[in-house]
């Protein structure tokens, strides 16, 4: 009925088949992805009980858990009878993007067909074939927003080279409560963001302390919430939410109590923890 390719991210060097994840991936990054799928229209009918004239529609829809977003991707409408083959092709923004990226591939009726037999589908969207792939864009290392301005311009000091902005309790959405800032004035960070895509080791360096002093930045905020509890329970998608995962992700099997009093025994002690629990420099 159904035959499809895996899904392939196309770059300036070509197209790639889909990995599991995108260590190097960040919010500036947009992804070009592509998937070939052939469909035999008459068995799909004749396999699902719908009417031999009945307009079929491949839907493809993404969804991004770290963002919370999603949207149709591509709906192409098939008509006739035969076998079709249909190139599904991709550009999503990066701003919209961000966790764990799920593509959901469906060959679904086009239209309501009152005209089915009662028990095959009849509604507008009734689903005869799917299939999903996902993408992780994100490891260990937070992801946010980010902008990349003139501190000159701003309140920051000239010379610093970037600055997490939380704003928002723990209740607020992630995606409105972070914004990471790069100042361009500083080069090296700046251009180490412009080639997260394919950074080289310089950059993986550069990115690696920025989301080092980043997770410090969110843990420490966490931790200074007395909200901030392993019994909290948090919406999807909100700031404690993250916190929470990117709290896990660092000191697993330890306690939010056992992390916040250790914290407040020795602050040093704890930025060491926190440098060996996001693997600082460790770069490939």
């Amino acid at each position: 009925m159904v035959n499809a390719e895996i899904w392939s991210l196309v770059t300036e060097d070509g197209e790639l088949p889909l990995p599991e994840a995108l260590p190097d991936w960040d919010y500036r990054m947009d992804l070009h992805l592509r998937r070939t799928v052939r469909v035999d229209l008459d068995s799909a009918r004749s396999q699902s009980g719908v009417p031999l004239g009945a307009a079929l529609m491949l839907s493809a829809v993404w969804t991004a858990t770290g963002s919370n977003l999603s949207g149709p991707a591509q709906h192409v409408r098939l008509t006739g009878g035969g076998k079709d083959t249909v190139t599904l092709d991709v550009k999503l923004p990066g701003a919209d993007l961000g966790g764990l990226l799920l593509l959901d591939t469906a060959l679904v009726l086009a239209e309501r067909r009152p005209d089915a037999r009662p028990s095959s589908p009849r509604r507008a969207g009734s689903v005869l074939w799917s299939d999903r792939e996902s993408l992780r864009l994100q490891g260990d290392a937070p992801q946010f927003p980010m902008a990349v301005i003139d501190f000159g311009r701003t309140s920051f000091p000239d010379n610093a080279a970037w600055h997490l902005q939380i704003s928002g309790g723990l209740e607020s959405a992630t995606m409105g409560a972070l914004l990471l800032l790069v100042n361009e004035r500083n080069t090296v960070t700046a251009t180490a963001f412009r080639n997260a895509g394919k950074p080289r080791v310089v950059d993986r360096i550069v990115l690696s302390a920025v989301y080092a002093d980043a997770a410090r930045v969110l843990v420490e905020h966490a931790l200074g919430s007395d909200d901030f509890t392993e019994d909290a329970d948090f919406p999807d998608g909100s700031l404690g939410a993250t916190l929470l995962s990117l709290f896990d992700q660092l000191f697993p099997e330890q306690s939010i109590t056992d992390v916040r009093l250790r914290r407040r025994r020795s602050t040093a002690l704890f930025a060491s923890d926190l440098q060996a629990a996001v693997k600082i420099f460790e770069v490939s």
